[in-house]
């Protein structure tokens, strides 16, 4: 699944649009390199948002297509 849409649908950011411009403007790591929107995302995977004053880093725990709202948070692990 793209990096992107995999963020939309985890709910780590709220629109795909808004999730795109932050991997274009390089405020989106995965494995601790910038990743594109494209970026295809895996189990294990260690993504890396820089939005606000303090980065949010999750690992991937599983990666699907369609989520209820209750099952978001369980496709991913908070880290630090």
């Amino acid at each position: 699944m793209r990096l992107d849409k995999y963020l939309k649908v985890s709910r780590l950011i709220k629109r795909r649009t808004v999730a795109n411009e932050a991997c274009d403007a390089g405020r989106i790591l995965v494995n601790s390199k910038p990743a594109r929107a494209s970026y295809d995302v895996k189990v294990g995977d260690v993504i890396e948002i820089c939005l606000g004053q303090t980065p949010l880093r999750a690992r991937v725990l599983s990666v699907q297509e369609v989520v209820r709202k209750e099952e978001a948070g369980a496709m991913y692990e908070v880290e630090g």
